[in-house]
């Protein structure tokens, strides 16, 4: 069932990534701020809205400039009869900067490899990498991930990584190993300088969680347009967070959207429409989306909070 799963999700990542390249909006696209937040019963217009930055509202993500990184060959897994090595960094892979493996198995089971809760400079970020591995063989494989989605974070160069690997039976598909969480830094993680942009109308700042609207984005893809949402984890817990009763200028609505946020970081996700559920309710323009957000722990399930309504006027 988990490799169901996993393959599922891979099948629907890519073609997320395919057609609105990476998260939700290509990089070019211009985003439309929100004028007005509130959450139900709705603040006046002239209530100023907790945690608004007012002075950065307009502020974009600025990547710094770019540095040619690298990676010295590292031991990232040695148990269990399993060994996973980085032989390198390549910065200009096919689709994006790719992570090279080599991968061992003496474990005496043909076991697949995948990884778990990636992230790059403290954003989480989508990586790309499944791969079988019979007992006494290696493998050459990439943990691989896409410009565009490293281009929307404001990242230019990738000074550290963190993420976990996902071993478990090719036949049977049962649990073999899951690793605890490796940091793997680069030769630029002494001089990079780390920048989280959280400008925007905040939506939610309870247990450790901050929840921030950065603005509408138009695609042009059968993924229509998106709601772009910086999110932060400063909580004890890994997190997901999903949405709940969408509706747009009043017609419900299926976006999708759900966001893993590993501890102590942040990432940027879009809530993405589709185009034939707005051609189907004749929304041509977006004036005003209603929501909530569920939020739970990632590994329990156990919900942290379900958020009252939220109103969000562009």
């Amino acid at each position: 069932m988990k490799k169901v799963l996993s393959i599922a999700a891979a099948v629907t990542a890519i073609a997320l990534v395919l057609s609105f390249a990476g998260c939700g909006a290509p990089s070019n696209e211009p985003v439309r701020k929100p004028s007005s937040v509130s959450t139900n019963p709705p603040v006046s217009e002239d209530t100023q809205l907790p945690g608004k930055q007012e002075e950065n509202i307009d502020k974009e993500i600025q990547a710094p400039e770019k540095q040619e990184a690298s990676i010295s060959e590292t031991a990232l897994v040695e148990e269990a009869g399993v060994k996973i090595t980085a032989k390198s960094l390549d910065n200009n892979g096919f689709m994006g900067p790719e992570v090279k493996l080599l991968i061992e198995n003496d474990s005496g089971k043909d076991l697949t490899f995948q990884c778990r809760n990636v992230s790059v400079n403290g954003y989480m970020a989508d990586a790309m990498m499944s791969v079988d591995v019979v007992t006494g063989k290696k493998a050459n494989d990439s943990l691989a991930f896409m410009s565009s989605d490293l281009e929307l974070l404001g990242i230019s160069t990738i000074a550290d990584m963190e993420f976990s690997f996902h071993i478990f039976t090719t036949e049977g598909w049962d649990d073999y190993l899951d690793t605890p969480q490796i940091q793997l830094k680069t030769s630029a993680a002494d001089t990079y300088e780390y920048t989280f942009d959280d400008s925007g109308d905040v939506l939610y700042d309870e247990n450790g969680i901050r929840l921030i609207v950065k603005g509408l984005a138009e695609n042009s893809s059968i993924f229509g347009p998106s709601i772009m949402v910086y999110i932060e984890n400063n909580s004890d817990k890994n997190i997901t967070v999903q949405t709940r009763d969408v509706s747009l200028n009043g017609f419900m609505l299926s976006p999708v959207f759900s966001s893993d946020v590993a501890i102590g970081k942040h990432a940027v996700d879009a809530i993405t429409f589709l185009s034939s559920e707005l051609e189907e309710n004749d929304i041509t323009t977006i004036e005003n989306a209603e929501l909530s957000f569920h939020i739970f722990d990632a590994a329990g399930w156990d919900t942290i909070v379900d958020t009252e309504p939220i109103i969000i006027t562009f």
